[in-house]
């Protein structure tokens, strides 16, 4: 294990729209999905070293929050993560220094729930699981919500209950 902290920021998307015959995967932000996105992109800025990475779902409301953050860093699109399971986001998470180019210390994944919340609680080690944040987390995860959690371990070596469950914020 390395003593250098690695980040995962765990972003649920913003508030989606539900247009007529538009399926789940392309549905486009609302218009206050629009103004929230750009807020967890403020608050992102404002509380992390910068971002190196980002793993974002290839949904039409996930691309749009990454856009609306403004969140500068290498972007890969992963099918995956659209209706996903907590496992395989990890198996994302771990293969992630192999698909960046550059030294990935942050990371952000660009999600869907009902994963977010549960790979942050499921990633959370004891300590951080029975913490106020971990409360304020497993209450509700809304939209455009951050939870951030960090670990010595690299990311091939991310697990349940590997990490510390940090901060969670929602951005309004």
């Amino acid at each position: 294990m390395s003593d250098r902290y690695r980040t995962l920021l765990l972003l649920r998307h913003a508030k989606s729209d539900y247009p007529d015959e538009v399926s789940d995967h392309d549905r486009p932000l609302a218009p206050r999905g629009v103004k929230e996105a750009a807020l967890a992109g403020d608050w992102i800025r404002a509380n992390v070293d910068g971002v190196d990475a980002v793993l974002c779902s290839t949904a039409t409301r996930t691309r749009q929050t990454l856009e609306r953050a403004g969140i500068t860093g290498a972007v890969e699109f992963v099918d995956r993560i659209y209706d996903a399971t907590p496992g395989v986001v990890i198996e994302e998470i771990n293969g992630v220094q192999a698909r960046f180019d550059n030294e990935v210390s942050t990371l952000l994944v660009v999600g869907h729930e009902p994963v977010m919340s549960s790979l942050a609680l499921g990633l959370a080690d004891e300590a951080s699981s029975n913490g106020p944040v971990a409360q304020k987390l497993s209450a509700k995860f809304p939209t455009s919500s951050v939870a951030v959690l960090r670990s010595t371990s690299p990311w091939d070596q991310w697990a349940l209950r590997g990490a510390e469950l940090v901060d969670f914020h929602t951005a309004r």
